[in-house]
Parts: structure tokens; C-alpha cells; sequence
């Protein structure tokens, strides 16, 4: 019990053993992988689109990042409504299919004061989930776009933070001018834009531009006005 952050109402933890330790004792989780699974769930159902989160390893026969409608949020500008769409990722869809929560909400820069002001709705304690990226060896990575996303949900949330929550928000206080280069500048953001998704990295740098908060319902994110 000394992990769990129980006497704080806003908590922060990183990817999978984050989230076991922390949502049993938390309202609302909010799960936060900003390149790019929660930044494509946010502008897939502010379209009025559903998406079902997969682990990677149940991804075969999934479109590939690039090809129709897919991980890459670029791809999904002009998904219409009603489309359900299953994305697979070992980060943020991993953890968003691995444990039911009954309020789980996917945020990312775009939509982080959306999101504060939804979790404080809907409940008085709140875990902020930075997923992180994985490296070669199947290890998790911590990764700087997770850390301020979540740190941007965090800084809008009211309530106690506890220290990891605090530096969360401390350093998206400290970046926030500077997001789009941060991003750029990053090994995820360098990576895809080495890979012709620098379109991706700029849509995902993209402060609170949307009042879109996804909402995890019957396995698959809506828009919580759905």
C-alpha cells in the first residue's frame, strides 16, 4: 500500500503496474499515450466514431499505421460518424483493454481540460495514467509526451495531488510553452517523423483545441455527449 497515493485526490502513475495499483482505489482513471493512441481516440470520436482499444498482439489483420483508417490520427480527420473502429497498440490500447474500470476517460494534449473537468464530474478522486512507450526488449519506456499529457489533465484537476502528480504538472507548467518542439524533439516524435508522420506528431502537440472527452463505454471510447 505505500504505492497506492490513497490520501491524495489526484494521483499519477506510470503504464500497466501504475493502473493496477492505482484504479481500485480511484473514480475515474484517465489513461494518457499522446503519440498516439489517446491523441487518435480523440479526434476519431469528436467525429462521432467508436474505438475499441487491442493490445498489440491481437492486432492481425488491424490496418497498419498509414493505411486507411488507423493509429495515425491524420488518418482519421475524416472518419465519419457512427464508424467503429478497433486500434491496437502496446501502450495506451494495451492498458485501455486490460482493465475494466467503470469510468475510464482517454486523454491527451488536445482535450487534457476537457477531460480534468469531466473526471471532477464525475467522481472525487482521479488517477492519471501515463502509458509510456516499450522498448525493444518488451520494457516500458517512460516517454515525455505521456509525462506532460498527463501533467496537462493534472494541472486543470482540483483536489490534493500527491508528488508524482505535482511533478506531472510541474513539468506541462514548465513545457507548455514549447509543445511542439518537445514533441518534435522526442524520441517517439523523432521516430515518426523519421517514418512520414510528422502531420501526426503536430495534431498530437496540439493544446486544448478540443472539448471532446473520451469516454470508454462497453469496451469501445465515445464522445461522452454520445
Amino acid at each position: 500500500m505505500r504505492w497506492d497515493q490513497a490520501v491524495y485526490q489526484v494521483r499519477c502513475e506510470w503504464g500497466r503496474a501504475g493502473l493496477s495499483e492505482l484504479a481500485a482505489i480511484s473514480d475515474v482513471v484517465v489513461v494518457v499515450d499522446v503519440l498516439s493512441f489517446t491523441t487518435a481516440v480523440e479526434v476519431a470520436t469528436a467525429r462521432g466514431a467508436t474505438v475499441h482499444p487491442c493490445p498489440s498482439k491481437d492486432a492481425a489483420g488491424l490496418p497498419e499505421r498509414g493505411r486507411g483508417f488507423s493509429l495515425s490520427p491524420a488518418s482519421l480527420l475524416g472518419i465519419p460518424a457512427g464508424y467503429r473502429l478497433v486500434l491496437a497498440s502496446p501502450n495506451g490500447a494495451a492498458l485501455a483493454s486490460g482493465l475494466e474500470h467503470p469510468e475510464m476517460l482517454a486523454a491527451c494534449l488536445r482535450n487534457a481540460v476537457a477531460v480534468a473537468r469531466a473526471a471532477a464530474r464525475l467522481g472525487a478522486t482521479v488517477a492519471a495514467i501515463p502509458a509510456g512507450e516499450t522498448w525493444p526488449d518488451g520494457e516500458m519506456r517512460p516517454a515525455i509526451e505521456d509525462w506532460l499529457g498527463a501533467g496537462a489533465v493534472i494541472a486543470a484537476c482540483t483536489g490534493r495531488r500527491s508528488p508524482e502528480a505535482e511533478m506531472a504538472a510541474a513539468a506541462f507548467e514548465a513545457a507548455r510553452g514549447e509543445l511542439p518542439r518537445l514533441l518534435r524533439e522526442s524520441a517517439s516524435g523523432r521516430e515518426l517523423i523519421e517514418r512520414g508522420f510528422a502531420e501526426d506528431v503536430e495534431i498530437a502537440a496540439a493544446l486544448n483545441v478540443s472539448g471532446n472527452v473520451p469516454r470508454l463505454v462497453g469496451g469501445g471510447f465515445c464522445t461522452m455527449d454520445a
